[in-house]
């Protein structure tokens, strides 16, 4: 679980490592409530809580912490004029360092993997909190009250599963865009050198002789994308896709031409015009005409992101970090 791996690795490496953390973020700011940054001895970051002058007063905050040993500190600090940073906002931010004793507890809930959990911390004293993992299935359940040295936290993102057909020179470029982002990708096409020579650490072959059945196993939310080799098969994916109420993002790679030639091809089959009415085509937000791969890619990504924004609106907005 991230930033705990990075904690871990640096704590074997160097000995200590810090984690700052937007424990509250009221008002405009520039990171929401929950958002971490992990700092090493030598002052390398992995993760960001806003930029600026917040910040570099949470790394130089952290860094004395680290030299210290193992140690807590809260600052309460107003987004204004005296910190040269116009949001006007207000955060409340948790400076944290570990060290080698904080291991033992560290280690089981870096090697959890990458799952959504929530975490129990208690501390004693000026001691940094000790988690425990309390939840790894409903991030929102009910967990027992916080007291003065307690925090109830929530790590990980839930990812939006992606179904992406076709290994070409775009399929690729997608692939390297989504890597750092919540999806969660299970890549396809039918032919088995595809995938060869890419980067796939972040993706799920499959090499399928009948690329359609993958759909059939799909999760429910799934957005599934379609750029395959060959016209017919895109077509064959499209018309399995489009009335499937289980993915709400359809979309194919293509001009407002191939759209049109597409749809008429689908009311032939048979689906009807509201499922057709679906069809992401072309695909990518609109504005962005560059056709080199990594282009697509980035505006695909951004589409993506914003239907995943999208599906997630209905839901009610949840805390990150609950502190008593």
């Amino acid at each position: 679980m991230e930033p705990w791996r990075t904690i871990r690795e640096w704590i074997e490496r160097d000995g200590g490592a810090a984690l700052v953390t937007v424990a509250k973020a009221e008002g405009s700011t520039p990171r929401e409530t929950g958002a971490r940054m992990v700092i090493a001895r030598d002052g390398t970051i992995s993760g960001s809580v806003g930029g600026g002058p917040l910040e570099w007063g949470a790394i130089d905050i952290a860094r004395v912490l680290i030299a210290r040993g193992r140690g807590v500190e809260w600052k309460t600090v107003s987004l204004g004029p005296a910190l040269d940073q116009c949001c006007g906002g207000r955060a409340e931010i948790l400076h944290e360092s570990f060290t080698h004793e904080d291991l033992t507890w560290i280690a089981p809930i870096a090697a959890a993997g990458d799952v959504e959990a929530v975490l129990r911390g208690e501390r004693k004293g000026d001691e940094p909190y000790v988690r425990r993992v309390v939840s790894q299935t409903a991030p929102d359940e009910a967990v027992s009250a916080p007291t003065p040295n307690t925090l109830i936290e929530r790590i990980g993102e839930s990812r939006t599963p992606v179904l992406l057909f076709g290994g070409g020179h775009v399929g690729r470029a997608l692939v390297k865009a989504l890597m750092p982002l919540p999806f969660d990708i299970r890549w396809v096409d039918d032919r088995p050198e595809a995938f060869e020579g890419a980067d796939i650490f972040n993706a799920r072959t499959a090499v399928s002789a009948l690329p359609e059945s993958e759909l059939s196993n799909a999760s429910p939310g799934s957005f599934v994308l379609i750029m395959t080799h060959s016209h017919a098969l895109d077509l064959a994916l499209v018309t399995a896709a489009l009335p499937d109420a289980r993915f709400p993002y359809v979309g194919l790679i293509g001009s407002a031409t191939k759209r049109a030639l597409f749809e008429r091809r689908l009311a032939e089959f048979g689906v009807a015009p509201d499922a057709t009415a679906r069809l992401v085509c072309p695909i990518g937000v609109p504005g962005i005409t560059g056709k080199s791969p990594a282009v697509i890619a980035a505006a695909v990504a951004a589409e993506l992101l914003i239907e995943r924004e999208r599906a997630k609106s209905g839901g009610t907005i949840k805390a990150e970090l609950a502190l008593g």
